[in-house]
């Protein structure tokens, strides 16, 4: 199994949810996927250097069908200098008419490794066929703090610590999977694969494992992906 088997990405719109590797993901899903197209229902910042283009539309589905450039970024609007708008729901829903696997990023971490979504998030197309929540693998042990987590206060409501106590693995498990943090708003019918990412070493992948368990001993996935996104193969493994 390749990481794109293990996320399900080959095929239908995957969304991507949580923290600590949303973008690094859909970048390695984008280069080892035949065609891709990327877009977002969310800001999403700047990644043209990981697509042949980014096209600036309002019809995405057209300006996709009208080219073969792929993997092909989709956004409807520059904001700042920094990043893009993402689409309205309905819109990223017509892009499902596409033959080809859509990725789309769902949700915002101002650049933390853990979270719980907002009343607001995530922002996920009726037609998501498979949604993958993300959490690092390194906040297992540190605080519960805005250094590490957005929205620590959602994140202690739902694991049920106090700010400042140490995370612990059943707390990402839990947040990971519980219908108010990382399977908040899923379609009935999508697939929700929980990804633990930065495992880059023997300990961190021996802590993901004890994630990994909670998050079976929690709720029914077909699997946990473990992986370190930033290395040549980022696939660790799938339990």
């Amino acid at each position: 199994m390749d990481i794109v088997e293990a996320l399900s990405a080959r095929r239908g719109t995957t969304c991507f949810v949580g923290a600590g590797g949303k973008k690094t993901t859909m970048a390695t899903l984008a280069g080892r996927l035949d065609r891709a197209v990327v877009t977002a229902t969310v800001r999403i910042p700047l990644f043209d250097s990981w697509v042949e283009r980014v096209t600036v539309t309002d019809d995405p589905r057209a300006a996709a069908e009208s080219t073969d450039d792929r993997p092909l970024g989709v956004v409807p609007e520059r904001e700042r200098d920094d990043r893009y708008r993402g689409y309205d729901l309905e819109t990223v829903d017509d892009l499902a008419a596409l033959a080809e696997p859509v990725l789309v990023k769902a949700d915002g971490a101002r650049m933390r490794r853990f979270k719980a979504p907002s009343d607001r998030e995530p922002q996920l197309p009726s037609t998501a066929s498979t949604v993958v929540p993300i959490a690092s693998v390194r906040v297992v042990g540190e605080l519960l703090d805005d250094d590490r987590v957005h929205r620590v206060d959602r994140v202690a409501a739902l694991t049920d610590r106090e700010p400042g106590d140490p995370i612990q693995p059943a707390d990402v498990a839990r947040v990971l999977v519980s219908e108010e943090g990382g399977r908040k708003d899923v379609p009935d019918d999508a697939t929700v694969v929980p990804l633990l990412n930065m495992v880059d070493d023997d300990d961190l992948e021996a802590t993901a494992r004890e994630v990994a368990a909670e998050i079976h001993e929690q709720a029914d996935v077909p699997r946990v992906v473990l992986t370190e996104m930033r290395a040549e193969n980022p696939l660790v493994d799938v339990v």
